[in-house]
């Protein structure tokens, strides 16, 4: 086994946007360095002075150097049929993937992570930063933040982690492959993309049995593969005979396409997929003084909750943040029994509605605000995320609250208007879940939002 060590310096730290200005590749063999490639890089953009200051790579430094299309075949070469690692080797991987994408080829290689490697061999230390677990180990590194340099000292520590715990190594590589079906083709395998989409399992029949869905679909299958702790986990990667995926782009879309898929196919391993709409709602209702309360309860078709939860208890824990971020009353939101004043007043962290100390006014303003969050109701707007490739937007459209379904256009498409959207998407069923999953997305990710 050959390893590809590499690291890389960059204009900034987001691999759509930013370039590289520096990589260097030490081709490791488990005992010695026995080929190596290094080069500035012309990122053919301007280097911020913040970056100068830590990595020492100025503007005149990259300026008659060579741009990454003029050394993409040597850096294609030297990594081809070798394991690519770095330290936090997502960061690096995805660089040198991205730069490769933009010329329009395909760089896909099998990945080692020191990082996770030191966190899982040498246990128990206070940071794994590249500085930090090198001194512990007593490993110099020369010119720090330089690609050289750290690509030098990442060599030296794989060196020792594969001294100290060769098969945790191998074990990373290897990701089940005792007892894969027959019928399963290793290559795709290694050849799965590392992009957002939805992916499927088959058997040996060609029955669908999973459908899954993840922002990178090879780290995701590997992981089914690796998880062989219950039963159901390791029957299901026996069984496996075929993969299929199919790409989206947005996290969004493969969120919406898996649980419609779902439902449609019903896979024998996605049963507790299965079942049209969650369990538990939050629902928000004027009690007899006018303030509004919140009840965490079972969701019924007639009344339709502002969020819904698998279980009561993640309601609770939904509200007790909402709570404490909105300062409300943790009477009021059902979370403290009793007759008089709610534990956050005597703390004073309630202004006293529980009491009629607050006016229902002044209460229900804050309280409007996680219903107002979270609830789609006569809401019209667009969601604008990443497309399946450099050329194209996806799209999720909701009309009136209502959800209309995705798609995708192309990025030199002038669209406006609510109605020029509408040709883009393919309509889909409106239901509760899939609000849900559209409210919880727009919570937690930062996504472009046009409101109609």
């Amino acid at each position: 086994m050959e390893y590809a060590i590499v690291d890389i310096e960059t204009t900034g730290g987001s691999y759509r946007t930013e370039r590289i200005i520096e990589i260097a590749i030490f081709v490791f063999d488990g005992e010695k360095v026995i080929e190596s490639f290094q080069t500035l890089i012309d990122p053919e953009r301007s280097i911020a002075p913040y970056i100068t200051a830590l990595t020492g790579i100025s503007n005149p430094m990259v300026e008659n150097a060579p741009k990454f299309y003029e050394v993409a075949k040597q850096i294609f070469q030297i990594m081809e049929n070798r394991v690519f690692v770095a330290h936090n080797v997502n960061f690096d991987y995805w660089f040198v993937k991205h730069e490769f994408k933009r010329l329009g080829g395909n760089f896909s290689r099998s990945t080692l992570c020191t990082v996770k490697l030191a966190r899982k061999i040498f246990p128990k230390h206070r940071s794994y930063s590249l500085g930090n677990i090198c001194e512990v180990l007593g490993i110099k590194i020369d010119s720090r933040h330089r690609a050289a340099g750290d690509a030098l000292a990442t060599v030296e520590l794989f060196k020792r982690l594969l001294a100290a715990n060769p098969q945790e190594i191998l074990q990373k590589l290897d990701f089940g492959i005792s007892g894969l079906h027959a019928n399963l083709d290793r290559k795709a395998l290694d050849d799965l993309s590392e992009e957002a989409g939805v992916y499927y399992f088959f058997d040996e029949n060609d029955d669908l049995i999973y459908i899954g869905k993840s922002k990178n679909i090879q780290q995701r299958i590997r992981s089914h593969f690796y998880s062989t702790a219950t039963r159901k986990a390791l029957e299901m990667k026996n069984r496996i005979a075929r993969i299929d995926y199919e790409i989206t782009g947005s996290e969004l879309v493969a969120l919406l396409k898996e649980s419609k898929e779902i439902k449609q196919f019903k896979p024998i391993y996605n049963r507790a997929q299965r079942r049209n709409a969650k369990d538990y709602g939050l629902f928000i209702r004027p009690d007899e003084n006018g303030y509004l309360r919140f009840e965490i309860a079972k969701n019924l078709d007639f009344h339709v909750p502002v969020m819904m939860f698998d279980t009561a208890e993640d309601g609770r824990n939904f509200l007790f943040k909402a709570v404490e971020h909105h300062q409300l009353c943790q009477k009021l939101a059902g979370l403290y029994n009793t007759k008089s004043a709610c534990f956050h007043y005597q703390i004073k962290q309630c202004a006293g509605a529980c009491i009629g100390k607050e006016s229902a006014e002044n209460y229900n303003e804050r309280a409007l605000k996680v219903s107002q969050q979270y609830d789609l109701s006569n809401k019209s707007f667009v969601l604008i995320d990443q497309g399946r490739n450099e050329q194209e937007y996806a799209i999720v459209l909701v009309k009136n609250g209502r959800y209309l379904g995705y798609g995708f256009f192309d990025k030199s498409e002038s669209v406006r208007e609510m109605d020029d959207f509408v040709q883009y998407i393919q309509k889909e069923e409106d239901n509760h879940e899939v609000r849900n999953l559209i409210k919880r997305y727009l919570k937690e990710n930062k996504v472009r939002k046009i409101d109609f």
